[in-house]
C-alpha cells in the first residue's frame, strides 16, 4: 500500500473504532459488571502477541477463560464448550463481543480493523520463514481473511479431538500452513476495497457458517488442502 492508502486506512481505523466504542457503550457497561460478578471476577484479559514488524505487544479482550487456563489441560488451544470458559465465555466468544476491547489496541496504533490476526509466539514460530518475514508488514487486524475462514475453528478443533487425533499436530500440519497461505494472499491483495469486503464477511460469518460467499467474493483466494468439518 502507498503512503496515502496507509493514511486512509489509519484514519478509517480511528474513526470506526471511536464510533463503535460509543455505540457499544450501553452494552459494554452491563458486560463489565456481569464479568465482575461472575467467574473469577476479572474483566479484561491481556496476552502477548506478535505485532507489526514482528514486535510483541499486549492484546486486550474481555475475559472468557479461567486465568490459569493455559496451564490446564488443553493448553493454548480452545475447543467448543471448553470447560475452562467462564459463565459468560460462550456468549462473548460466539458473538465476538470478547474482541471489542481490541478497539483500544487499534486506537493505540498497535492494530488495524483488518489485517493478519496477531498470534502468540509459539504459533508464530510454526509459520514457514517466507510467511514470517512478511505477514506483519502491515499491522495485525481485529479481523482478517484468516479470521473469517476459520470462524468455526473451535468447532473444527473439537471435531479433531473427538476423532482421537492429535490437536497440536493438526494445527501444525493443517491449520497453520493454510493460514499462512491466506495471509500471504492478503499481503498481495490488500486494498481499501478488500478490507471493506472482509469487514462485511466478518459480520456475515457471525451468523452464517457457510464459507462459499467468501470464496465467491475473493476468486483468487487459496483453497484448503483438506475439507473443514463445517465448511
Amino acid at each position: 500500500m502507498g503512503s496515502f492508502d496507509l493514511f486512509m486506512k489509519r484514519t478509517f481505523d480511528i474513526t470506526v473504532s471511536l464510533v463503535t466504542l460509543l455505540l457499544f457503550l450501553p452494552l459494554l457497561v452491563p458486560i463489565i459488571i456481569a464479568l465482575r460478578l461472575t467467574g473469577e471476577g476479572y474483566v479484561f484479559y491481556k496476552q502477548e502477541r506478535i505485532g507489526q514488524f514482528n514486535r510483541p505487544f499486549f492484546i486486550y479482550k474481555f475475559a472468557t477463560m479461567l486465568k490459569d487456563s493455559p496451564n490446564m489441560a488443553g493448553g493454548i488451544i480452545t475447543t467448543a464448550k471448553d470447560p475452562r470458559m467462564t459463565p459468560l465465555g460462550p456468549f462473548l466468544r460466539s458473538t465476538k463481543i470478547n474482541e471489542i476491547p481490541q478497539l483500544l489496541n487499534i486506537l493505540l496504533g498497535q492494530m488495524s480493523l483488518v489485517g493478519p490476526r496477531p498470534v502468540m509466539k509459539k504459533s508464530f514460530d510454526q509459520y514457514p520463514e517466507e510467511v514470517k518475514s512478511v505477514i506483519y508488514n502491515l499491522p495485525p487486524g481485529l479481523t482478517g481473511i484468516g479470521s473469517i475462514i476459520f470462524s468455526n475453528e473451535e468447532q473444527l478443533i473439537t471435531d479433531v479431538k473427538e476423532r482421537g487425533e492429535d490437536v497440536w499436530e493438526f494445527y501444525v500440519n493443517q491449520i497453520y500452513p493454510y493460514k499462512g497461505e491466506l495471509e500471504m494472499w492478503y499481503q498481495k491483495n490488500v486494498s481499501f476495497s478488500t478490507d471493506n469486503k472482509i469487514l462485511f464477511l466478518t459480520l456475515y460469518s457471525i451468523f452464517n457458517e457457510d464459507k462459499s460467499l467468501i470464496y465467491k467474493s475473493f476468486k483468487t483466494l487459496p483453497r484448503p488442502a483438506y475439507m473443514m468439518a463445517t465448511a
